[in-house]
Formats: structure tokens, C-alpha cells, sequence
């Protein structure tokens, strides 16, 4: 094992022992009285720890997700695209999507609650025409594939 794993394996198993004394401290505080400040503060502690422990992880996958796309740019290029692409289909899709309230049976009742909007109409369309853009991609790839198969 090389130096840079055996660092990383040794701050595993700390983060491993931290998470299980704070677990067993939590359970054997356990009690039925809600407002028993122990319990509370073992809670808090248990919580802020798996907070700390996912804005870690976060910037850990940001951190190499970078570090990678910088040393192999070849890969991260074709990654790059295919966001660009889908980027690329919302927008046409936002661009043709329609804010027009709904008119079936029962709509209305949404409406009038405040849970449907134009907004909210605007971006389901979106959703839709994205849906069917990349659906008539897939339908044209396939029979592309298919009749060039056939005429090689």
C-alpha cells in the first residue's frame, strides 16, 4: 500500500470510530422523555455530525471531480458535452414550453389553491417537450443504427 492509502485508510478508521461512539453514546442515552436534555443534546451532536460528514463528502466529490476533469481533459470533454447537450435541449424545450393554465375537469380546484401556476405550468411542459426531444433523439439513433447496419 502506498503512502497516500495508508493515509487514507487510517482517517477512514477514525471517522469509523468517531461515528461509532457517537451512535452507542445515542442509544444508551435513549429515553421516553422527550424533553430529556441528554437525549436532545446526544441528538444534536449525532446530527451535526452526519452534517459535517455530507459537506465533507461533497467537497471531496467536488474537489476530485475537478482534480480529474483538469488531468484527463480528453474524458472530461466528452462529460462536458453531453451536459452542454442536455443543457442545450431544456433550453429549446423552455423556449417552445407553454405557461397556459390548465382547462380538463378538476383543474381548477389546483388553480385555486395556489398549487398550479404559470410558472409551475411552464416548467411541466418543459419537462414534456425535453421528454419528447430526447425520445424522438433515441427513435432516429435507433433506426439510423439500424439502417446503416443494413447498408454496410
Amino acid at each position: 500500500m502506498n503512502k497516500t492509502g495508508k493515509y487514507v485508510s487510517i482517517f477512514m478508521w477514525v471517522i469509523i470510530v468517531i461515528t461509532a461512539i457517537l451512535a452507542i453514546s445515542f442509544v444508551t442515552n435513549i429515553s421516553d422523555n422527550k424533553q430529556d436534555p441528554t437525549m436532545n443534546s446526544w441528538l444534536s451532536t449525532n446530527l451535526m455530525w452526519t452534517y459535517i460528514l455530507i459537506i465533507f463528502s461533497i467537497i471531496v466529490m467536488v474537489v476530485f471531480a475537478i482534480y480529474q476533469m483538469v488531468t484527463d481533459f480528453a474524458a472530461a470533454k466528452k462529460g462536458l458535452m453531453s451536459i452542454a447537450f442536455m443543457g442545450i435541449i431544456l433550453l429549446i424545450s423552455y423556449v417552445m414550453a407553454s405557461d397556459a393554465m390548465p382547462t380538463f375537469f378538476g383543474a381548477q380546484k389546483f388553480i385555486d389553491n395556489g398549487t398550479v401556476t404559470p410558472k409551475v405550468m411552464k416548467w411541466v411542459d418543459t419537462g414534456l417537450i425535453a421528454t419528447y426531444i430526447v425520445l424522438g433523439i433515441s427513435v432516429v439513433s435507433i433506426l439510423y443504427a439500424s439502417v446503416s447496419r443494413l447498408l454496410k
